[in-house]
């Protein structure tokens, strides 16, 4: 297993596989309100069996070259997670979305490991585009999809039911030119 360093606070960015289900489900356990205010990954993971078939759709996804999942850990604690929703090598296309508890909220973590996982879709894999897609009143994604250099592409009106209500959507992206210039040295 590998393990990324996502700066000197000691987060870290790790495969999250489907032996760590129940890691997962008590990492939903802490965040579920606050992670399900406007994804589903909260409801989806419910119990362990539902855990377990979630890690379980990204270790097939990530065997089909369509997906990938990550955790965030800090201080040994599974925290949140980003990933390629989708990923369309063939296409060029990848769709990395995210989440976090609201005790590691605010820290620059998705944003960090995000460039990670940015940087590999275009370097190693020649991702043209990545596709940040996110509902309009989530401010704290938007944020992220700015620090990360991306550019609104428009807005899908009404277009996500979660729990009981239709959200706009913002598409946001960032193309493998625009993220090569963007990056800063090391």
């Amino acid at each position: 297993m590998f393990v990324i360093s996502l700066g000197e606070d000691g987060a870290e960015l790790r495969p999250l596989e489907p032996w760590r289900a129940e890691e997962l489900l008590a990492h939903m356990d802490r965040g579920r309100e606050f992670v399900g205010r406007f994804i589903g990954v909260a409801d989806s993971v419910a119990d362990l069996e539902s855990s377990r078939a979630f890690l379980q759709s990204y270790a097939d996804k990530a065997a089909a070259d369509t997906g990938r999942l990550y955790g965030i850990w800090t201080d040994g604690t599974l925290v949140g997670g980003v990933l390629f929703r989708t990923m369309d090598v063939a296409r060029g296309v990848a769709e990395v979305g995210c989440w976090l508890e609201p005790s590691a909220a605010g820290k620059g973590l998705v944003t960090r490991a995000t460039r990670v996982l940015i940087d590999w879709a275009v370097e190693e894999r020649g991702i043209h585009r990545v596709e940040w897609v996110v509902a309009a009143e989530n401010a704290a994604s938007i944020a992220v999809a700015r620090r990360l250099g991306m550019t609104k592409d428009g807005v899908l009106r009404e277009s996500y039911p979660h729990r009981g209500q239709r959200y706009d959507v913002e598409i946001w992206s960032v193309l493998a030119p625009e993220w090569r210039s963007g990056k800063q040295p090391s």
